[in-house]
């Protein structure tokens, strides 16, 4: 069955301007983190991107390394925008990123210009494309100089292999000196990814000062504190569930009574607002319109269903937010 776009896609979705650039990103995005990977069912992936599209998600974040295995993301995002959603490129906005480990050797993390540059070829092979919208650097690199990152984030600009160019976990003096080698090399920072949500405000202690000041924009990860600000764990730690995994960052180790205590009062605040607290969350880290857009993972179609549902009810009242830090701050 061919794909045809629905032609509401763009009456409910908002729009946010990314810092002081002409590009506009929608305030819920797709991330293919997880679910999307070739140990994953393709025709659900499927049906999750063409869904969020017609939603009004255009923009669709990729790494690099992401799957299981490695690059099987990019390679399942290619194939549905080859055989769904080419006739749509000029709507979508697609990122991807390099920086951890991808292959064997010496060559194949951090943020040399021969690791970035080979890994930006490799993601485009994978994807199908002659450009990406937006490349990053998906973390500091603690031996190569920042220069010469940088410089490759510049030359894939000039090359004509991305529109755009990001940062993603860099701290705020990683970033703010960033901003000075790209501002004197001529290629403005678009964007900045960082880890955000109601459980890790890292950000607010001096990056968003300085993404604000600079004109740089913001997507958060993991918004939902991987699945923490979600329903799922609101009594417990499901059977199958990702935090009942031995290895997984989210565990029993996170999910603490006095934790759940704290979620589960953020719950009944949701609740009261007419919201789950999945939405309820990335309304939050929307909030005040310091963050250009939430990026969200999804394993099924209704995830991403519920949580642009965010959207409809956006703003807090200042009771509202000074209750949030009244439970966020109450002593575990």
């Amino acid at each position: 069955m061919v794909y045809v776009a629905d032609d509401k896609r763009y009456d409910n979705m908002r729009y946010n301007r990314c810092g002081n650039s002409g590009l506009k990103l929608p305030a819920i995005s797709l991330g293919l983190w997880q679910n999307f990977g070739g140990v994953d069912n393709y025709e659900n992936g499927r049906e999750m991107i063409t869904r969020a599209f017609d939603l009004g998600i255009t923009h669709f974040d990729l790494a690099n390394n992401y799957g299981p295995p490695a690059g099987s993301a990019e390679e399942l995002f290619g194939k549905v925008l080859a055989n769904d959603m080419y006739p749509y490129r000029d709507e979508i906005v697609t990122s991807t990123k390099a920086g951890y480990n991808m292959w064997p050797g010496p060559y194949g993390e951090w943020g040399s210009r021969k690791y970035m540059l080979a890994s930006l070829d490799q993601s485009l092979k994978r994807l199908g494309l002659d450009y990406v919208d937006i490349y990053y650097s998906h973390r500091p690199d603690p031996e190569t100089p920042l220069e010469e990152t940088m410089q490759a984030l510049d030359y894939a600009v000039r090359s004509g292999k991305a529109l755009y160019i990001g940062l993603s976990n860099y701290n705020a003096e990683q970033t703010a000196e960033a901003l000075s080698i790209l501002k004197s090399l001529g290629t403005p920072l678009l964007i900045h990814q960082p880890s955000y949500s109601m459980l890790d405000r890292w950000i607010e202690g001096g990056l968003q000062d300085v993404l604000e000041h600079s004109g740089v924009g913001s997507i958060a990860f993991t918004p939902l504190a991987e699945g923490l600000l979600t329903n799922k764990y609101l009594n417990g730690i499901p059977e199958g569930s990702r935090a009942a995994k031995p290895s997984a960052a989210l565990n029993e180790s996170r999910i603490t009574p006095e934790v759940q205590r704290r979620i589960r009062a953020l719950n009944q605040l949701a609740v009261s607002r007419g919201q789950s607290l999945a939405q309820f969350a990335l309304a939050w880290t929307l909030r005040g319109g310091k963050v250009t857009s939430a990026l969200i993972g999804a394993s099924r179609v209704d995830q991403i269903e519920e949580n642009i549902a965010a959207l409809t009810n956006p703003d807090f009242s200042p009771e509202e937010l000074e209750r949030i830090e009244t439970i966020l701050k109450t002593e575990l």
